[in-house]
């Protein structure tokens, strides 16, 4: 098997504006209107509307089928020992036309329990263009102080409890559980996620949202806030969840490790065979495998590297 290169594959009328930014990144013509999100290697589908979301391989497969047809040959069979045909991973390329709501993702056993799904959502994003990111809240807030923003869409008071955070190319911020957040406007990033699509919305006015029927995955907020951590993070702590300029390593905090990891690679590293994506930065990135000849990677690029590569 070779890498494989993929094109954009970006759900059309999202519910926040951008991606002028991908089809700029990948050197591609104008952007559709609100397709703010390339799916990268995607077996995931965005929720209740399969197979938007999800990609499809050149020769016209879904890649969910291939990988399902075949595990041990795009998984490795370490990884299908352990999880089966699940990849357990969706990277996206994410341009914040505006400042996308607050939101939170559930975990795994919350998940499971309420909406029969079969991971939760953890993120991270490496930070392409600079901007402002809001996380977790700088104080105690209860369920009910929490739904009573909610309720009557008072953002700026929610905006004003939660984290303000710089961040610049090559920062990279773990988004655990349940913490509150929302991507400033003017962003791009690469992002790494547990492969599902839940979100928990507090906002939505300016939005092409129906927040008070989509908000809380069909459960009530009085259910889906339960899932929302509403316990106030320090300012310690919440640099504890973002690593700066990192290069050559694993470029996310420890607690991420149990989902995924993301590499920042500026020289030649090592990785062993695994399912894998390649987003090409530079203008110079050569991918090796084994004996054969180096593999040019042009800038904008996505790969998708399956193990038996």
């Amino acid at each position: 098997m070779k890498p494989i290169r993929l094109p954009a594959n970006q759900p059309p009328a999202r519910f926040y504006q951008g991606g002028e930014r991908i089809a700029e990144f990948r050197g591609e013509g104008k952007a559709q209107p609100n397709t703010p999100e390339d799916w990268v290697g995607s077996t995931t589908s965005v929720r209740n509307c399969a197979p938007e979301g999800m990609t499809r391989l050149p020769d016209g497969r879904l890649l969910e089928d291939a990988v399902n047809s075949d595990p041990e040959l795009w998984l490795g069979p370490e990884h299908v020992a352990r999880y089966g045909s699940d990849s357990m991973l969706l990277v996206k390329l994410l341009d914040a036309g505006q400042r996308l709501p607050v939101h939170a993702h559930p975990d795994g056993d919350f998940a499971a329990s309420f909406v029969s799904a079969a991971h939760g959502k953890a993120e991270a994003w490496y930070i392409l263009s600079p901007g402002t990111v809001y996380l977790s809240f700088t104080k105690d807030l209860s369920a009910e102080e929490l739904f009573s923003f909610t309720k009557t869409q008072d953002i700026s008071t929610l905006l004003s409890l939660m984290h303000e955070i710089s961040v610049e190319p090559g920062d990279c911020v773990f988004v655990p559980h349940g913490v509150m957040h929302s991507i400033g406007a003017g962003i791009f990033l690469a992002e790494v996620q547990e492969p599902e699509d839940l979100s928990i919305l507090l906002e939505w006015e300016g939005f092409d949202l129906d927040g008070v029927k989509d908000g809380h995955l069909g459960l009530g907020f009085d259910v889906a806030l339960t899932a929302v951590e509403t316990t106030g993070r320090s300012k310690s702590e919440i640099e504890g969840l973002i690593r700066r300029g990192v290069v050559d390593e694993n470029a996310l905090t420890e607690e991420a490790s149990p989902y995924f990891r993301l590499d920042k690679v500026d020289t030649r590293q090592d990785f062993l065979a695994g399912f894998a994506i390649l987003i090409a930065l530079g203008d110079s990135v050569k991918l090796h495998l084994g004996d054969q000849e180096p593999l040019e990677v042009p800038s904008g690029s996505t790969l998708l590297v399956p193990h038996a590569a």
